[in-house]
């Protein structure tokens, strides 16, 4: 017994100094409203938006999309020619592309910071666009 009180308090203790806890951590306040944000084209001419709401100071939704140099979306038709899969292997790449541009906004509002956003294997591009993208979002709600 007096070894799992000494093990629960030594976790608590770690915990605390590693910055557990999600109601621990400070988040930075942001003014309230919707920011958004663009980063510069990749070498095909793509670019990424995002767009920020701010709630009570607190970062409560983001929205992430990217759009190819032609000003077309990319969505679930991005990898296609014509409108058909061509290559399989190319429309499975393009589409990691598109549910990571999802799935960043996702952890952006989860961890409130863009250092906690992790770059999903295939989609660094998307990566890259969002967290310069979120960067300036964010520089207009401060």
């Amino acid at each position: 017994m007096k070894a799992r009180i000494f093990l629960l308090g030594l976790l608590t203790f770690l915990c605390v100094l590693s910055g557990c806890g999600g109601g621990a951590q400070a988040y930075e306040a942001y003014e309230d409203g919707v920011f958004s944000g663009r980063s510069g084209a990749d070498d095909t001419g793509a670019y990424g938006e995002v767009t920020v709401t701010v709630t009570d100071g607190v970062i409560t939704d983001c929205r992430f999309v990217t759009w190819q140099e032609d000003g077309s979306l990319k969505d679930e038709e991005y990898g296609k020619v014509n409108g058909a899969i061509s290559n399989q292997a190319y429309y499975n790449s393009a589409q990691l592309a598109v549910r990571a541009m999802e799935r960043y906004a996702e952890q952006f509002v989860e961890v409130k910071t863009l250092d906690g956003v992790d770059a999903i294997t295939g989609a660094t591009i998307s990566h890259d666009q969002f967290i310069e993208a979120a960067e300036e979002a964010l520089a207009g709600a401060k």
